[in-house]
């Protein structure tokens, strides 16, 4: 097994163990109650599994600025940087922000009609677009009342869930404006960063930033904790573009190159069109079900000598060795290290 691999395998097992504390806490802080419909397809998707990349990254924040051994505590009772003697429930932070993400994910799939979602119909698609959408709007309210169950101190929990309803509405703009980049073709690189840390960088930012708040970290580690988040929530977006194009589609779970074929931006197309290159040529169809894989791979290799790919990946790890660097104002320790092995591995990561 090469360094690389080895690294790969520990934040594998470090996702994987704070994952399964999360899915345990899931159906305690989101029981399904009646009406039992609703509260099932408010459910379904987390059930259905994902990585939980966003609690993970909360979590070992939290165990980073408390400076204990990560998973050695109690993620419900953990101690305040400050004078506080009360502890802070930290798992109730990183559900919320779970279930927020899950709250987008419905939607998205409503905006796109997808069928699938993490292996499994979509919300809309396994109970009916009418549920689907109050399954989401319950979520989102769900996840600022979870918030409220922290016991951080009352000034602290208010602007928690500031930035929480900060960090929703910006998710929506940048839905918004993704939806209109789909009609120009006038897209900037500028512009594409801009829609990406609203649409997907937030919630990162937010996840790393709240435990700080809760725990009562001084202005200066809230800021760079907010900054990390926002520069490895957009590397992780832009590495994301590139897997659409370079995963082979049995496990990608989807058509490979469809971001292409749906004539979304990326950072890719919009540094293709820069260079030149016909990006409305590159397939004939706009149907995922239609293109070949002939066709993606002819695509690929077009934007590949326009350096379109090089340049995504490029300016994804610049993303992540800034946001690195801005982890300085945490304490040395385990978890601070593994932070640093996150940024790496969301840019790094395949399926």
């Amino acid at each position: 097994m090469t360094s690389f691999e080895r690294r790969e395998q520990a934040v594998l097992e470090a996702v994987r163990e704070r994952r399964e504390l999360v899915n345990d806490a899931i159906p305690e802080e989101l029981p399904v109650q009646c009406p039992e419909r609703l509260y099932e397809a408010s459910r379904y998707l987390l059930d259905a599994g994902g990585k939980r990349l966003r609690p993970t990254v909360l979590l070992t924040v939290a165990e980073a600025l408390a400076d204990v051994d990560p998973l050695s505590g109690d993620y419900r009772q953990f101690p305040t940087l400050c004078t506080d003697p009360d502890t802070v429930d930290v798992m109730d932070a990183a559900v919320s922000v779970e279930v927020i993400q899950s709250f987008t994910l419905i939607h998205d799939d409503i905006m796109d009609d997808d069928d699938l979602r993490r292996g499994v119909p979509a919300v809309h698609k396994e109970y009916d677009l009418e549920t689907a959408i109050l399954a989401g709007d319950t979520l989102y309210s769900k996840a600022f009342e979870i918030m409220l169950e922290t016991g951080a101190a009352p000034e602290r929990t208010v602007e928690a869930l500031d930035v929480l309803a900060n960090t929703c509405t910006q998710i929506c703009e940048g839905q918004s404006l993704d939806v209109d980049f789909e009609d120009r073709e006038d897209v900037t690189p500028e512009e594409y960063l801009e829609m990406v840390e609203q649409k997907t960088a937030v919630l990162y930012a937010a996840s790393a930033c709240l435990p700080a708040i809760l725990l009562g970290a001084d202005d200066e580690t809230v800021d760079a904790l907010y900054g990390y988040g926002l520069d490895v929530g957009r590397a992780f977006q832009i590495h994301d573009d590139v897997l659409d194009l370079t995963v082979p589609s049995e496990k990608l779970g989807k058509q490979r190159g469809s971001d292409l074929v749906e004539n979304k931006q990326t950072l890719i197309t919009v540094h293709a069109r820069e260079q030149g290159v016909d990006i409305d040529g590159l397939v004939e169809t706009d149907d995922v079900d239609d293109v070949t894989e002939a066709e993606v791979d002819d695509a690929v290799a077009a934007l590949e000598a326009a350096g379109s790919v090089a340049y995504a990946r490029e300016t994804a790890r610049e993303l992540v060795d800034r946001g690195k660097g801005r982890l300085d104002v945490l304490p040395e320790n385990e978890a601070h290290d593994l932070l640093l092995e996150l940024a790496n591995f969301l840019i790094e990561r395949g399926y």
